[in-house]
C-alpha cells in the first residue's frame, strides 16, 4: 500500500472513530434527559397530591379537602447557589411587578425574612420572573394566586432549595395583602422561587414543618389581585381563568 493510501486509510478511521465517540456522547445526553424526565414525572404526580386541611371563611366550614400553598422545587442543569442572607441588607425592599393584568408593588421585609427576600431580590435582578406565569389561583378555604414557576406547572424551581421558615404568623392567618414563599408541605427547607399573593384573609393552618415564611405585602395593586381572583379557574382545575403573567420585577 503506497503512502497516501495509508494516509487516506487513516484518515478515514479517525473520522469513523470521532463519529463514533460522537454518537456515543448524543447516546449519553438521550439517556440523560430521559431520566430527568422520569424524575420529573414522579416530582409532578408528588405535587398534585394536595395535603388537607380544614379551614374557616366567616365561621363556616370550607370543604375537608383544601390543598395548602405547596411547591415542589427541582434541580436545573444550570443550579444556582443559594444567595447569601446578606444580601437583604436588613431593610425593606420595593419590588415593581409588571404583569399582563397590571402593576402590583410589593414591600419585601429582609430583616424579618432575610433569606427569602434576598432569593427573591437576586431571582428578579437576573430576570429569573420575567415571562413566568402566574400558574395557580386557590378559591375555597384559602385564597391564592401562586407565582413563580418557571415552567408553570407547580414543579419549577430555581435548581436550589432554602429554609428554615422566616416569619410565619403564630395565628397561622395571613391576611389579605399578604406575600409568601411556597413550599412543600412537611418540609421546611423545600422553598426556592414559587411565591403565593393572597387576596382574602386566609388561615392555613401550620403543618409539621411550621407555616409559611411572610417576605412582605401588597401596597399596589390589589384591585389587579381581585380582578383575577374574581374571574376564577378553568372549570376541574386550579389554573386562573384569567391569564397572568409576570413580565418584568425591578427591586430597589
Amino acid at each position: 500500500m503506497s503512502s497516501s493510501k495509508r494516509e487516506r486509510e487513516y484518515a478515514r478511521k479517525r473520522h469513523e472513530k470521532w463519529l463514533a465517540h460522537q454518537a456515543a456522547a448524543r447516546a449519553r445526553r438521550r439517556r440523560r434527559q430521559v431520566a430527568v424526565g422520569s424524575v420529573l414525572g414522579v416530582v409532578a404526580l408528588v405535587g398534585a397530591v394536595a395535603l388537607v386541611v380544614t379551614t374557616t371563611r366567616g365561621g363556616d366550614a370550607a370543604p375537608e379537602a383544601t390543598p395548602t400553598p405547596s411547591a415542589e422545587p427541582t434541580t436545573t442543569p444550570d443550579a444556582r447557589e443559594v444567595p447569601d442572607a446578606g444580601l437583604a441588607e436588613g431593610r425593606a425592599w420595593t419590588a415593581a411587578v409588571a404583569t399582563t393584568q397590571g402593576p402590583l408593588t410589593f414591600e419585601l421585609d429582609g430583616a424579618a425574612a432575610p433569606q427569602a427576600v434576598a432569593s427573591f431580590v437576586a431571582l428578579a435582578q437576573e430576570g429569573f420572573f420575567d415571562g413566568t406565569d402566574c400558574h395557580r389561583l386557590t378559591t375555597e378555604g384559602i385564597y391564592v394566586l401562586q407565582c413563580g414557576d418557571p415552567t408553570g406547572t407547580g414543579t419549577g424551581g430555581p435548581g436550589y432549595s432554602f429554609g428554615p421558615i422566616e416569619n410565619a404568623p403564630a395565628d397561622d392567618v395571613y391576611p389579605a395583602g399578604t406575600v409568601a414563599m411556597a413550599r412543600t408541605s412537611g418540609d421546611a427547607e423545600s422553598m426556592g422561587s414559587q411565591f403565593f399573593l393572597v387576596y382574602e384573609d386566609s388561615q392555613i393552618p401550620a403543618d409539621a414543618a411550621g407555616g409559611y415564611t411572610v417576605m412582605g405585602r401588597i401596597t399596589s395593586g390589589m384591585d389587579v389581585l381581585e380582578g383575577v381572583a374574581d374571574a376564577g379557574v378553568v372549570e376541574g382545575t386550579e389554573t386562573p381563568a384569567t391569564q397572568v403573567t409576570i413580565e418584568g420585577v425591578e427591586v430597589q
